[in-house]
């Protein structure tokens, strides 16, 4: 589907990268070969395939042998691209779950005035907000590292943020797609191509396992990065005694030999908790005071596990009336 290609190839000094244009410099067709295209479960408009390079023309990118390491340079930007799809994934199915309830009327009244159906929306809303607000914060990052700042905090919340927003964009569209009952599973509207689509973005640039040990990675090679995450953290400190707790714990966590209590073992729990408070440092900053109260009662206060599941007193109006202005 694209024009170029990177590809990891041995050479005599070891796997080595290379750019492999879909054109020859001479305007020709350069040599590679389409064996069988994958039958994939979604993302089926980008077309996935097995190749065979045979008297291929590339060019030779980083030095010779060390194409891990200068793939993994782009892999970096990519991951972020991955945050934005999620992030965009996630939208898209609240937009039309929250669409569906507004005009939706069943025993007399829409859903959207049913007790139950308003603290999923809220729950949704909430999660929503907080991926956008971690996604852009990342990619701010991107933006300071690129002017000349210290590219430290990117280095470790990039790969936080798109494991935890890839692993939860999957739950968030099921359960949006849910708010739509039957019409939301069938081919017609949006929300089965949503459905099938998000697991995706969580595979591409390194699957959940190999994402947290690329935390455990940077704790422990850049101790700047740690520094970084928890300046970032310790911005938002004393604004929620939920979240000072969660900050603290995690602080002696993260200074534990290796970077990390539990190890390889524990590090899905631990980058959970890293994108948790990440998420409530820039809701308490920036959001409105209904939007993080929500979050911390349902992320970081021992809420239910499923969407919808809010303690008594969460501010369900507000947060559904910023999330849609008609309700």
């Amino acid at each position: 589907m694209c024009d170029a290609f990177l590809t990891l190839a041995q050479t005599g000094k070891g796997l080595s990268c290379f750019f492999v244009p879909r054109f020859l410099p001479d305007g020709g067709r350069n040599r590679f070969f389409i064996q069988r295209l994958k039958d994939k479960l979604g993302n089926k408009t980008n077309a996935s395939s097995e190749i065979e390079y045979d008297r291929t023309w590339a060019r030779m990118v980083g030095p010779e042998g060390r194409g891990v390491a200068t793939i993994l340079e782009m892999v970096h930007h990519t991951r972020l691209e991955c945050i934005i799809g999620s992030a965009a994934y996630m939208r898209a199915a609240l937009v039309q779950a929250v669409h569906h309830v507004q005009h939706r009327r069943a025993f007399q009244r829409r859903l959207v005035d049913q007790p139950l159906m308003r603290a999923v929306i809220a729950d949704l809303a909430v999660e929503c907000e907080a991926s956008v607000a971690l996604m852009l914060r990342v990619a701010r990052a991107f933006d300071e590292a690129q002017a000349g700042a210290n590219g430290a905090f990117a280095r470790i919340a990039t790969p936080v943020a798109k494991y935890w927003i890839c692993k939860r964009v999957s739950q968030a569209v099921l359960e949006s797609l849910e708010c739509l009952g039957g019409n939301g599973y069938v081919e017609e509207g949006p929300m089965a191509r949503l459905y099938r689509d998000s697991p995706l973005n969580g595979i591409w640039e390194g699957s959940g396992n190999v994402i947290c040990l690329d935390v455990l990675r940077a704790l422990e090679r850049e101790p700047t990065a740690r520094d970084a995450f928890m300046a970032e953290l310790l911005a938002a400190k004393g604004a929620d005694k939920r979240y000072d707790a969660l900050v603290a714990t995690l602080a002696a966590d993260l200074d534990k030999k290796g970077g990390a209590a539990g190890g390889e073992a524990g590090a899905r729990r631990l980058v959970e908790r890293m994108a948790l408070a990440l998420q409530a440092s820039l809701l308490l900053r920036h959001a409105p005071g209904e939007v993080a109260d929500l979050f911390a009662a349902a992320r970081l206060d021992g809420g239910g596990l499923a969407y919808g599941a809010l303690p008594a007193g969460a501010p369900v109006d507000a947060v559904i009336q910023r999330a849609a202005f008609e309700v």
